[in-house]
């Protein structure tokens, strides 16, 4: 879906649901990773995460849409906009918006997998042991606990080949 059809969407549900015109623009943004959607105080914009789109569907989209356009409309009319005020729980509930997104599979920045441990140091005097993802030196470092001096392990991963 382009941002113009994001557009398109947005300004209909604002006319059906708040029975309010959509006057500003609305956008996809794929950085976005924690939440569903923002809506922008300075500019009256809203973004849109489209990972919501592409795993949960239009529906729950649509509820974040209706979550977004409760804070746009509070706000531009003066009233209680913050998802503690009782004028915005009372219109999210009206027009049937999601309280909160439906979580997204776990990412990294990279939008890879996150890589599994495959080190692991060992204190010679107490026992701890410190799981890593990458190799390290030990002989640089000692154990947090009682200070003793550290092994390195590698790890037997079934990821390689």
């Amino acid at each position: 879906m382009s941002n113009e059809e994001l557009q398109a969407w947005v300004e209909r549900v604002s006319l059906e649901s708040f029975r309010l015109p959509f006057r500003h623009k609305a956008t996809f943004n794929r950085r976005l990773s924690t939440t569903g959607g923002r809506y922008f105080m300075k500019s009256h914009h809203i973004e849109i995460n489209p990972h919501q789109l592409d795993i949960h569907g239009p529906e729950e989209v649509e509820k974040i849409i209706k979550h977004e356009l409760c804070h746009y409309h509070l706000h531009l009319a003066g009233r209680g906009y913050r998802h503690r005020d009782p004028d915005f729980k009372m219109l999210l509930q009206a027009v049937g918006g999601s309280r909160f997104c439906k979580a997204l599979p776990k990412r990294t920045a990279s939008g890879r997998n996150p890589e599994p441990y495959r080190y692991k140091l060992r204190c010679g005097a107490c026992g701890t042991e410190y799981l890593r993802k990458r190799r390290m030196n030990p002989d640089r470092y000692r154990c947090g606990k009682c200070r003793g001096r550290l092994t390195l392990q590698a790890l037997d991963s079934p990821n390689k080949t």
